[in-house]
């Protein structure tokens, strides 16, 4: 059996029982002891990432194949079974998570893990909670995996303390939990009219369902968008963001970016897949043909981001809500529901978490030059790297917008060709184009009153000068502007992902043992053994 898919999983968390044994004693670290203890988890810990790394890569290149990776836990067949699944969409987010992870937990190897006890540890129980939602191929452990990583980013949120940080922190844990609520009923309403959680189960069965159960099941599919909606920061769920992540740390606010995406997956496996096209009565029910849902809110969660950024006064959270401007590009092109418009999503999801988890370090970065001023959009000391982190921010703003060659503007025009011949190209266009322009507005002021509305009688400090947190920074940043290098090859995976998202009949025959008379192709196809004896005869049945 190949053991590939459950390793990004078990990788995690035997890292984080590891920490936990070794004695991460981050926040008391002056003796030598503890100091040794920290040295022993900070190569444990990013030694561990780097294998993630490894090991989503191989993924990414095994599902660019086309073969869907399945495991079943104890060999049990689904749907009775736990099963994980890794196709394009999987592997993907794998690799985009562990290219944040790495690079994230290196920065904070410079003294950010130290502000507090088990950074580490709770960092990788996070990546467990992460990688995990990606490759669990049924609805309950989505719910579990949601649980797993909220708990890990509640304390991670808090690290290092602060009373912005706890305001914020208090706020995040009771909207998370009000919606954990809402998740399961929405779990149970769908099991109540299919009897079954497994997504390929589902992706049969939900058509079945007609009349009175078909309406009750489209309430359980609106009361998980409404659950994934909050995950992703969709209007009107979206408020909750800006305030959480300038709050937090910048390592952890740069693993926040991702975050996000696993609302957005959700949406796409759930509501795109499951409850597609080919859905029966209970098809499209967050896109139907004359009332679009999707697609308007994540226009004004778009729309919303950049009026933010705009306003903001600080650059942590000016990067906050660039945060959901790019969530609302995304799922613009989501709620096109089209293979074009999928991948185009798909390729500007991958260019944007890493874009957006850069700005949050770069932004730590220049907050820790300005002395007391910090990251407050203000004149201040003048910052002792002022031609390196302007051009980094000069970079990430000219992606982020859409300029070309850049990743971002390949990305934003491949959701504009897709939504050309949609009936709202008009507001696709529209909202896409000036949330791009007004977030080049946005980062040219902040860069602006950063780099040359400067203070000479301001004592500035060269804290944030270290070669370790500059190299993580360039390196998130860095990897966002190699897509454009790398488009082509990238342009053709995230379509056929796409395209593979749309087949659920061979998604079906590889994860269930039998489909449709057929057996089922994976990488260790499932055998039903047949019985020893033949089955009595009607005459040798007794009566």
């Amino acid at each position: 059996m190949n053991h590939l898919p459950v390793l990004p999983v078990l990788l995690p968390v035997l890292t984080a029982v590891l920490l936990l044994l070794i004695g991460d004693h981050g926040g008391d670290a002056r003796g030598g002891h503890g100091h040794r203890k920290l040295r022993w988890a900070r190569a444990l810990s990013v030694g561990s990432a780097l294998a993630g790394l490894l090991i989503a890569a191989r993924l990414v290149a095994f599902a660019d194949g086309g073969e869907l990776l399945v495991y079943r836990l104890g060999d049990w067949p689904a749907p009775f079974g736990i099963v994980l699944v890794v196709d394009r969409l999987s592997a993907l987010l794998l690799l985009l998570t562990a290219c944040v992870a790495l690079p994230v937990l290196w920065y904070a190897a410079g003294g950010w893990d130290a502000h507090g006890r088990h950074f580490h540890a709770l960092f990788h129980f996070q990546l467990m909670g992460l990688n995990g939602a990606f490759v669990t191929g049924d609805l309950f452990n989505l719910f579990v995996f949601f649980e797993v990583l909220l708990i890990a980013s509640y304390v991670l949120l808090l690290h290092g303390q602060g009373r912005e940080r706890y305001r914020a922190g208090v706020h995040y844990v009771v909207l998370n939990l009000a919606a954990s609520a809402l998740f399961l009923v929405g779990v149970a309403l769908i099991y109540a009219f299919t009897g079954t959680l497994n997504f390929a189960d589902l992706a049969l069965r939900v058509p079945r369902v007609s009349g009175a159960e078909a309406g009750v099941l489209q309430a359980a599919a609106l009361v998980l968008l409404v659950v994934f909606g909050f995950k992703a920061a969709l209007v009107p769920l979206a408020l909750w963001l800006p305030a959480t992540y300038a709050a937090a740390s910048a390592p952890v606010a740069a693993l926040f970016a991702i975050m996000t995406k696993v609302g957005v997956y959700a949406i796409v496996r759930v509501h795109g897949v499951v409850f597609g096209d080919s859905g029966g009565a209970s098809a499209l029910v967050v896109q139907p043909l004359l009332l679009p849902l999707l697609l308007p809110l994540a226009l004004a969660t778009c729309a919303l981001g950049v009026t933010g950024a705009l306003a903001a006064h600080s650059l942590p959270r000016l990067v906050a809500w660039l945060t959901v401007a790019s969530v609302g590009t995304i799922l613009a092109a989501i709620g096109l529901f089209g293979v074009a418009a999928w991948g185009a999503a798909l390729y500007y999801l991958a260019h944007s978490t890493l874009v957006i988890a850069g700005l949050f370090l770069l932004a730590e970065l220049v907050a820790a030059q300005r002395g007391d001023a910090g990251g407050r959009l203000e004149p201040a000391s003048p910052v002792a790297q002022p031609a390196l982190l302007g051009t980094l921010l000069l970079l990430a703003a000219a992606s982020n917008a859409g300029l070309p060659p850049l990743p971002g503007f390949i990305g934003k025009l491949m959701i504009l060709e897709a939504s050309s011949s949609h009936p709202w190209a008009a507001a696709v266009w529209s909202v896409v184009l000036l949330a791009g322009f007004f977030t080049l507005v946005g980062l040219a002021r902040a860069g602006s009153i950063l780099f040359w509305h400067t203070r000479a009688d301001a004592p500035g400090s060269a804290s944030g000068a270290s070669p370790r947190l500059v190299a993580a920074t360039v390196a998130l940043l860095g990897a966002g502007v190699a897509m454009s290098v790398f488009a082509a090859p990238l342009q053709r995976y995230t379509l056929d992902a796409a395209r593979q998202l749309g087949d659920r009949a061979a998604y079906a025959r590889a994860v269930l043992p039998e489909t449709g008379g057929e057996r089922a192709v994976t990488t260790r196809p499932y055998r039903v053994t047949p019985p020893r004896t033949p089955p009595p005869t009607p005459q040798e049945v007794p009566r």
